[in-house]
């Protein structure tokens, strides 16, 4: 497929140290950036795609995050690069459609693409709901899929509502057929949060995580990040005053560096394949340190990548310590596995042989070892009755 034809070039970014001597190069140097219509990069060997989209015709308070994308690149070129040999090409702007359901189709249809070719695309501005283009991309795969979302409220909207940047998650939920095994939400704030949505998450057997549990206790957080295909991230899940630069910014959320934390979680998980980050406006951000937050996310993204220890099971399992715990009055085992790499932690749903091919990617479900010792003390973690309902 030539993509070429939904994408626009980078507009001119100039950014600091831009042509330093060789011996000092920034991202903006080694990434091969499509800047000319007739020069439309390789990505075919990248391992990573820069995507902006301009596109916040759905937002919900926040009319101007569209133009983040170049903004956000002034500063991403700008950093110097983790120390491994980077595989990255930015291939430009979405071309913004007649109509938002156009924009869309070129997204679902570009990242298609990427997912396809195994290289992962980083999504960069535009609206929340442009989440449900990205997740439309793996529905015309066929393949079952988790999200996670770090954002300060479900964006689950009224009944029948159209699509905008705080409702596009029941039109995910609503799809037929649906490919959608899991949500999380990480960082949510409960005084904007309607108690009806949050039993109706529950209901579904969603992962919620309030933003004082995922503050307090991040490490527990990282093996849902683990789980996730794809990750969402609304900056006004941040603290307006580390990121100010968003219509819906408030007092309260995740400090910088919290954030950037969950990122390179993102980045370490080999399961995740696409990430976007969303909600930046940079008519909100006269000093630019909301759009140099998100460049320094999305460089601790690329370091976690890069650091990736590629130990999802079952790749040898020589790799792995197994585990069998006996739980009273329960018929089975539980099973878990320890990663002899890296001291992460699975533990195995059962599941008819039947079942598996279509599960497989679900059924080995990321867990920590306190999930492990609850098991030791003879009840069932919560992560391990959630996926078994959903697989039964």
């Amino acid at each position: 497929m030539d993509i070429s034809e939904f994408l626009e070039p980078v507009g001119q970014v100039d950014f600091q140290f831009q042509g330093e001597a060789p011996v000092h190069p920034r991202l903006g140097d080694l990434i091969n950036i499509y800047l000319e219509p007739d020069h439309f990069p390789d990505y075919l060997a990248a391992d990573i795609a820069l995507l902006g989209i301009n596109e916040d015709r759905n937002a919900f308070n926040n009319k101007g995050c569209g133009q983040a994308a170049d903004v956000i690149r002034k500063y991403l070129y700008a950093l110097y690069p983790p120390g491994h040999e980077l595989k990255i090409v930015d291939l430009g702007n979405i071309r913004e459609g007649f109509q938002v359901s156009d924009t869309y189709f070129a997204l679902t249809e570009v990242v298609s693409e990427m997912l396809q070719n195994n290289v992962l695309p980083v999504l960069i501005g535009g609206s929340h709901d442009l989440t449900f283009a990205n997740y439309q991309s793996y529905q015309n795969l066929g393949q079952i899929v988790n999200i996670v979302s770090i954002d300060p409220m479900f964006d689950l909207g009224q009944s029948e509502e159209e699509m905008n940047s705080r409702s596009y998650l029941s039109h995910i939920i609503l799809q037929q057929p649906n490919y959608l095994f899991n949500f999380a939400n990480i960082g949510y704030q409960s005084y904007f949060t309607d108690q009806d949505a949050l039993r109706l998450l529950k209901n579904l057997m969603f992962d919620t995580y309030r933003l004082g549990v995922s503050r307090s206790n991040p490490e527990e957080t990282e093996p849902v990040i683990r789980n996730a295909d794809i990750m969402s991230v609304d900056i006004s899940a941040v603290r307006f005053s580390d990121a100010p630069g968003n219509g819906n910014a408030t007092p309260n959320g995740f400090y910088g560096e919290e954030i950037c934390q969950l990122i390179r979680y993102a980045g370490l998980s080999d399961k995740l394949s696409s990430i976007g980050f969303y909600e930046t406006n940079p008519t909100l951000d006269p000093n630019g340190q909301t759009s140099h937050l998100v460049a320094q996310m999305i460089w601790y993204f690329i370091d976690g990548f890069y650091n990736r220890a590629h130990d999802f099971p079952f790749r040898n399992e020589d790799d792995y310590m197994k585990y069998r715990v006996s739980i009273h009055d329960h018929k089975e085992d539980l099973t878990f596995f320890k990663s002899k790499k890296t001291d992460r932690w699975w533990m195995e749903i059962p599941l008819e042989s039947d079942l598996r091919m279509k599960y497989q990617r679900h059924y080995l479900v990321p867990c920590s070892y306190q999930d492990y010792q609850m098991a030791c003390n003879n009840d069932i973690p919560d992560r391990w009755w959630m996926v078994y309902q959903k697989l039964m």
